[in-house]
């Protein structure tokens, strides 16, 4: 699905005044958009991975995070960045971060938010294992592919 599809169908749910939509398509791209009053929120699938569920709004006030490594990055299971924005470590600035160095994560575990076009996104690991690195700060812009942790 392309952007202006998703743009045409997020106008007619302001039209329609539908609050909530969830599609998927054959090849396993699910999108699930929700609106509220304050901003939209909407939920980010790649084919090979599970559902995601929507998010709340960090603030965007830059939050640093320290870069650890438990071990060399040698071996391990990158996560990337399935599309291009901001990149949050945590749902809000006060709030500590989704996943930090040595904690083990599922499929499921969500690992940031990133913002796109005033839409957050949760990004889940989409793998198993013990995350060995943390590669991009709270706040930070990111690209497609960019590496946001190593797991082990």
């Amino acid at each position: 699905m392309d952007l202006e599809k998703i743009k045409e169908l997020m106008a007619a749910m302001e039209e329609k005044g539908m609050t909530k939509v969830a599609l998927k398509d054959k090849s396993g791209f699910e999108l699930e958009i929700e609106r509220s009053s304050a901003f939209e929120v909407a939920s980010y699938t790649p084919p090979q991975l599970a559902p995601v569920q929507a998010a709340s709004a960090p603030a965007p006030q830059p939050q640093e995070m320290v870069k650890e490594e438990i071990a060399p990055s040698v071996g391990g299971e990158e996560v990337q960045s399935p599309m291009v924005g901001t990149f949050y470590a945590s749902p809000s600035p006060d709030a500590d971060p989704f996943v930090k160095i040595g904690d083990a994560v599922t499929e499921e575990t969500v690992i940031g938010i990133i913002e796109a076009m005033k839409v957050m996104n949760e990004i889940k690991a989409g793998k198993k294992g013990k995350i060995q690195s943390i590669h991009i700060d709270n706040a930070h812009p990111v690209e497609f592919g960019t590496k946001i942790l190593t797991l082990v």
